[in-house]
């Protein structure tokens, strides 16, 4: 659990010792707002969160420890650095300043050497590098200016996502959101200037240190929000929340839009768009993320149909098609060396892409590399005449279906299911009802406007 702590602020006070400049809570006098949002992240949490530590666990059993430092490299690099864990199932008998993704992690990079499973090349000296080219000095420790930690500098995004990229010892590429960030339009055309920390450390104006002498600039946020929250008891966890419902509203957007009805069958266009996500949504473990659309509709008050209204208890892959044919989904599915499906990223040879939104690639149409990020779905409402049509995008960054089985095999708090977030994107949330007017196109959309061509 990380408890920030008071020091006296080191700006000009005592030089921090090795082990001091490592933790986080020698950082905390200096730079408590950074350290406050840092505190919620799911950097802070990646030592203690328990999927990780469960999945970690399996993957040992299961390989007889071949499995190593594949996981922990990149939940407590630091550690893993210092020679103090070679498979991350000590983590527990470790002191805290060496788990997680630090203040020291960050900070120490030097140079990336190469594009996925944290090629990072820590410095691990006392000298903490950033984005200000001009730091003002401080005995606390040694300061440099860093492009790679410069979120106006777009090879800020190597730093980033290279630790965001994920190749199985099997090969199979599970994790891809920097290889997306890079073929799409702002990884493509750097004079566009949106780096990963353009969305997920967003500047503010304020100090980076609270010491005398120091300038107010454009300071980085340091909460880092994706689609993750803590699971267990921990700070900052409603801020970090909030932080993430945030980027997720801004994400996606949304069309639903309704043919008039012949007899007891009525059409509806479901379009949705990525609209400001620099990768494909979902990204990141898409295998591990579970993204759908609910649709429902009502006649005089009743609800009569409906597809994709799963309840918190059942996991999405339990829908059947025949079931649910009208279902959206959007996330992957792992593949193991017989192509069979499997949640043990340790077995993944391949990886099949679901029916993600894809990210924009270029501006011009007449490009051949040009993508529509918008995707239309239609369904077929059967049974009555409706009144009124909803529609919402829901998402859970942790599929219910592995979360059980890693209860079932012990290696699982069962408190940690009822912990997963839920996530409705709050601009897909629409609303048809009857009197929205027919348009040029013979549909009545909501909002009052055409879906995007195609």
């Amino acid at each position: 659990m990380i408890v920030l702590g008071v020091l006296a602020c080191a700006a000009g006070g005592q030089r921090l010792s090795d082990e001091e400049v490592r933790d986080a809570q020698a950082c905390v006098e200096c730079h408590p707002d950074h350290v406050r949002e840092w505190s919620g992240s799911m950097h802070a949490y990646a030592s203690e969160d328990p999927i990780f530590r469960a999945l970690n666990a399996l993957g040992q059993e299961q390989t007889d420890g071949a499995l190593g430092d594949f996981c922990v490299k990149c939940h407590a690099p630091v550690a893993v650095a210092l020679g103090m864990t070679t498979d991350g199932l000590n983590l527990d008998a470790l002191p805290e300043a060496v788990k997680g993704i630090g203040c020291y992690t960050c900070h120490q990079i030097e140079a990336v050497e190469g594009d996925h499973n944290n090629p990072l090349r820590l410095a691990m000296d006392r000298v903490m590098r950033g984005g200000i080219r001009d730091p003002v000095k401080t005995r606390a420790h040694d300061s440099a200016y860093e492009p790679l930690l410069d979120r106006e500098q777009v090879e800020s995004s190597d730093a980033c996502g290279s630790c965001h990229d994920i190749v199985t010892p099997l090969g199979a590429h599970i994790e891809r959101t920097y290889l997306e960030w890079r073929q799409s339009l702002f990884g493509r055309n750097p004079a566009i200037g949106l780096s990963c920390g353009s969305c997920h450390m967003q500047g503010r104006e304020g100090v980076a240190a609270e010491a005398d002498g120091v300038l107010l600039r454009r300071v980085h946020d340091h909460r880092m929000p994706g689609v993750d929250i803590a699971t267990t008891p921990w700070v900052e966890t409603e801020d970090q929340r909030a932080a993430v419902q945030e980027l997720l509203d801004d994400t996606v957007s949304a069309f639903l839009c309704v043919q008039p009805s012949e007899g007891d069958t009525t059409l509806a266009v479901v379009t949705l768009e990525n609209v400001a996500g620099g990768h494909f949504f979902p990204s990141g473990a898409t295998a591990d993320r579970r993204a759908w659309v609910q649709v429902e509709a009502f006649a005089d008050g009743t609800r009569f149909w409906s597809s994709g209204a799963v309840d918190a208890q059942t996991p999405l892959s339990e829908v059947s098609a025949e079931e649910d044919p009208d279902l959206w989904r959007m996330y992957s599915t792992l593949l193991d060396v017989d192509g069979a499906p499997t949640h043990n990223f340790w077995d993944a040879a391949d990886i099949e892409r679901g029916d993600l939104l894809p990210v924009q690639t270029t501006l011009d149409p007449n490009d051949p590399t040009f993508v529509q990020t918008h995707q239309s779905h239609q369904v077929l409402i059967r049974g009555d005449t409706p009144d009124r049509i909803t529609m919402a995008v829901r998402l859970r960054p942790v599929p219910l279906d592995l979360a059980q089985d890693l209860v079932a095999s012990g290696h699982l708090d069962a408190a940690v299911l009822a912990a997963l977030p839920e996530w409705t994107l709050q601009p897909t949330v629409l609303e048809w009802t009857g009197d929205v007017p027919v348009g040029p196109n013979g549909l009545s959309c909501v909002p009052e406007a055409p879906p995007p061509p195609g």
